[in-house]
């Protein structure tokens, strides 16, 4: 389309974008503003979302296709953003728009399908959150503010939802025959949702006793994924708005499988183009790198593993009603961590000029090694990996001397000991060892050379736990190197391109 305007305009950039423009001034010589856009955005393939402006005009045309777009009504004022957290403390009414629609604002909108031209009455909807959470209050950060509101996020999600040792999901669409049907579960996500599944795979064929797959959902449409009807799909992002996960769930849906979606925003993307959704009340998540969403996930994929293990009769109710009794420990064990601050700061300060680090966990724990590095990289902008213990031996280990600090997550479990000869080969070569490590463990004290130490709970629900001092691990980093903290370079809160 591009070379077919060549002759008549010239172009200042190599973007597609700058196309849109003189694709409507091209259809305005012979329309008004409205129909121009609208023949304009006809033509248009592939994803968008556009707002486009005239400047003899007063209205303001927004228009969307497989891209999210979102409008906050406001009095006498009209936001738009790719999702909500942009305008919260404005307004909370909130249109969301479907594919291949366009909205007209100017003193009111009005909404119109721009292929059909059919004209579509929709209401705002009103988003419950707290505005006070959009600001940052006596922190210096979001994001430490946010690390500072897991117990509550925590209660907040599992709370309402666990009666009478029942576990009950609202407006919940599976039928209870459906779920003993199927036969594989499959998660798609992204990024640090992406973790949450990887966990959420331990806690749900721990208790449900059903095979779990978890890909990346930017890769999951290129492997030509085996589903059924018998396959169900769980999708999970904070934001409901994250381009791969919607992609992942389309091709999901036209090979039979149903989609549950984990999610943090009423009305998104994501929950619109599910069977049902189950949504995280972590409240709003304005820093760019998630930690209480991240919790809030874990906390819903373990509630319904449970609720699966009760329904396909997996586990004797007494060790489903104990495995309740745990994650409703998790907020004030959560707490008891944060008031430990002050030994993880310093910490941080005696690392943060170091360039690369190590991340190890075994079991549920790996995945948690992942998310702590991931954290690092987002926030600190330093180079770290997160392995499996074990495969230390298979690469990474030919790494370590006295400029690499290893973070090794060491709680007593299974693997125990065997965590325990990773951390004395690390000492061996010259490496230095943070453990996290269960309270009152004298073990690994005398190996590591720094130990933070988190409560002891059952093996699903330390996640919860270890993840807390990684998070505060690079965030106090991260302010030692002076970065932008709540908006690190080059990422975005809602990823909505492919």
């Amino acid at each position: 389309m591009r070379n077919n305007f060549c002759v008549c305009f010239v172009f200042q950039s190599k973007t597609d974008t700058e196309v849109i423009p003189y694709l409507i001034e091209y259809h305005s010589k012979n329309n008004e503003f409205e129909d121009a856009v609208k023949l304009a955005l006809k033509r248009l393939d592939g994803t968008f979302a556009v707002v486009i402006l005239n400047k003899n005009s007063d209205k303001m045309i927004a228009a969307k296709k497989a891209s999210p777009l979102i409008v906050g009504i406001g009095k006498n004022e009209f936001f738009i953003a790719s999702d909500i957290p942009a305008f919260i403390e404005y307004t909370k009414e909130v249109v969301f728009l479907e594919d291949d629609e366009m909205i007209v604002i100017d003193n009111s909108y009005k909404i119109e399908n721009f292929e059909t031209g059919k004209k579509i009455e929709r209401k705002p909807v009103k988003i419950e959150w707290d505005a006070e959470q959009a600001q940052k209050g006596e922190y210096e950060h979001f994001m430490l503010k946010e690390i500072f509101e897991q117990p509550e996020s925590i209660k907040n999600t599992i709370n309402s939802r666990i009666k009478d040792n029942k576990i009950l999901f609202e407006d919940f669409n599976l039928s209870e025959d459906y779920l003993r049907s199927i036969n594989k579960i499959m998660i798609a996500a992204c990024g640090t949702s992406w973790h949450s599944g990887l966990v959420g795979k331990f806690m749900i064929e721990s208790l449900g006793k059903i095979p779990v797959e978890v890909d990346y959902a930017s890769e999951f449409r290129y492997r030509n994924p085996i589903i059924d009807n018998k396959t169900l799909l769980i999708a999970i992002s904070q934001s409901g708005e994250t381009a791969d996960t919607l992609a992942a769930i389309k091709e999901a849906k036209s090979k039979g499988a149903k989609v549950l979606s984990i999610c943090n925003v009423i009305g998104s993307s994501i929950p619109r183009e599910s069977d049902t959704t189950i949504y995280t009340r972590a409240g709003i998540e304005i820093g760019v790198a998630s930690t209480k969403a991240f919790t809030s996930q874990l906390s819903v994929l373990y509630l319904f593993g449970a609720y699966l293990a009760r329904l396909k009769d997996t586990w004797s109710e007494d060790h489903i009603i104990e495995r309740l009794e745990y994650i409703k420990k998790v907020p004030k064990q959560i707490e008891s961590i944060l008031k430990k601050e002050k030994k993880i700061i310093d910490c941080a300060k005696e690392y943060y000029k170091k360039t690369n680090a190590l991340y190890l966990g075994r079991g549920t724990n790996y995945p948690i090694a992942l998310e702590g590095a991931l954290k690092l990289k987002e926030v600190s902008y330093l180079h770290a990996e997160g392995y499996p213990a074990a495969e230390m031996k298979h690469g990474p280990i030919a790494l370590i001397d006295n400029q690499m600090p290893v973070v090794v997550i060491a709680i007593k479990d299974d693997s125990y000991s065997k965590i325990k000869g990773n951390i004395e080969e690390i000492k061996s070569r010259g490496g230095k060892v943070i453990a996290i490590a269960t309270e009152g463990d004298k073990e690994i004290k005398n190996l590591a050379d720094k130990v933070l130490y988190v409560p002891e709970t059952s093996g699903l629900c330390y996640p919860f736990l270890t993840v807390i001092p990684l998070q505060l691990l690079a965030y106090h980093i991260a302010k030692f190197r002076e970065c932008d903290i709540d908006k690190p370079k080059n990422l975005a809160k809602s990823v909505t391109v492919e």
